[in-house]
């Protein structure tokens, strides 16, 4: 798609938006109602596709691709009038007599950019709440899930008209035509290295942008929860998607004198789940492609691999491995992994653990495996990061109620449910007055004594 295809495509869009706007919101749920029904009804198709793309297990790809869809569609089939009315909020006195309003709008067209790593949810969760908000959409999946793609453009085609939802394929140079338009919003799903991409071609139009990043998720382990419910909890969050999860734990930091038993625990939960050959698990992914797979093999060269290793790159395969005490300055501990590859460190005292934290600042998820309270509230209070759960992974994102999102190098801004609701639109206050009443004092010739109304306007 050319640049001029591009305009052409994005006029379409704001032409439809000025007339849909005035369309009622039972428009856009019943829009949703069907976008579930087409979901149902191609939910092999989905499987198939991300079984081909990333050899995704069926039970996985539903529990972290088509369910999390679904329970979206449900939240704002069930709410969206509520959270679209307006809301009546108290006065001032210095406005009295008046009513005071907050009043949401879309904002139109939004360009959405979504990854590969879930190529289904992470296009079609923001794409929800851009719909339910009452805007238009330009999605831009990921060119290294090509099946999954083709599959979006099969759903969304059968339920909306192209002017209110189009998906365009193409790759990077694509991604930078679409970028070069202005657009009313922008929301993008990936790496910190593309999202400054995104942001800065944001600002070039002042666009308002969401940013869903990634970073150094921290597993922190202090040996007082039980070692083997502990590992498997990591095992589970580490190489589900075969590691390939922006909220998948990136690194264990373990109080020394558990390392090793947390690391035996590691090594048997993750045969309990794939087997002593992991290779011939059928509830192992791949690796999306052989470029992410040679940067991994790469990450691992002069590291002390305790378990793991192994890797096929005709099947895109890459075992579990365990690494143990990588340097700091290492691309393992240095960069987001994005595979499945579980650096191990240790720590003595809250100063070590400090020392790690404050140089790997600001992850998308953080993780506190303790029973400790007075530690827990201590990590949990003085480090900043997107979402934490204690005693898990990942488990945060599954809840609808919470807002899903980073800060600093892992994002701008939060989704899901109301939050993407209230993301997707611009409340507009406004202030309503009558006649009856005028304080005659606010207009001009001003009262020759200030010290009066001093008083009371500071105290109203």
């Amino acid at each position: 798609m050319n640049s001029s295809m591009i305009t052409e495509l994005k006029e379409a869009h704001h032409q439809f938006f000025k007339a849909y706007k005035k369309q009622p919101i039972s428009v856009r749920i019943d829009h949703l109602k069907k976008l579930k029904k087409v979901i149902n009804e191609k939910e092999q198709d989905i499987f198939d596709a991300l079984d081909r793309d990333l050899k995704k297990p069926a039970f996985e790809s539903f529990t972290s691709e088509l369910l999390m869809v679904l329970k979206e569609i449900d939240a704002f089939v069930k709410n969206l009038k509520e959270w679209a009315a307006p809301k009546r909020v108290s006065g001032s006195l210095l406005n009295f007599p008046s009513q005071d309003f907050l009043i949401t709008e879309p904002y139109g067209t939004v360009l959405m950019i979504s990854p590969w790593n879930y190529p289904f949810q992470l296009a079609m969760i923001p794409l929800v709440g851009a719909i339910g908000a009452g805007n238009t959409v330009v999605l831009k999946p990921s060119e290294s899930a090509p099946h999954t793609s083709k599959v979006l453009i099969d759903i969304l085609s059968a339920v909306f008209p192209k002017e209110w939802v189009t998906v365009v394929e193409g790759d990077a140079k694509v991604a930078q035509a679409l970028l070069k338009e202005k657009w009313d919003y922008i929301f993008y799903t990936g790496s910190t290295q593309v999202g400054k991409i995104i942001a800065k071609a944001a600002a070039e139009h002042l666009t308002p942008v969401t940013l869903e990043l990634g970073g150094k998720s921290p597993s922190v382990v202090d040996g007082t929860t039980p070692i083997q419910k502990t590992a498997r909890r990591i095992v589970w969050g580490k190489f589900l998607n075969c590691g390939q999860t922006c909220i998948a734990p990136d690194y264990v930091l373990v109080q020394s004198q558990f390392k090793d038993a947390l690391i035996q625990a590691l090594v048997e939960e993750i045969e309990k789940a794939f087997g002593t050959n992991v290779q011939d698990s059928k509830d192992y992914g791949r690796i999306i492609h052989e470029k992410h797979f040679k940067k991994l093999e790469a990450d691992l060269k002069n590291q002390k691999v305790v378990y793991g290793g192994k890797t096929d790159i005709n099947e895109l395969f890459f075992e579990p491995t365990i690494v143990d005490q990588p340097v700091m300055d290492s691309p393992l501990i240095q960069d987001e992994i994005f595979g499945p590859i579980l650096p191990i460190l240790s720590y003595e005292t809250l100063d070590d653990i400090d020392e790690v934290l404050t140089q790997l600042k600001n992850p998308l998820a953080f993780y506190v495996f303790s029973r400790n309270k007075k530690f827990i509230n201590t990590l949990i209070q003085n480090y900043s990061f997107g979402g934490a759960v204690v005693n898990d992974a990942l488990v945060h994102f599954t809840n609808p109620k919470l807002p899903f999102g980073g800060i600093g190098n892992s994002g701008l801004g939060a989704y899901h449910g109301k939050y993407s609701f209230d993301l997707m639109s611009h409340s507009k206050p406004v202030v309503k007055r009558s006649f009856w009443f005028d304080l005659p004092q606010r207009y001009a010739p001003y009262p020759k004594s200030l010290s009066l109304f001093k008083t009371i306007l500071k105290r109203i």
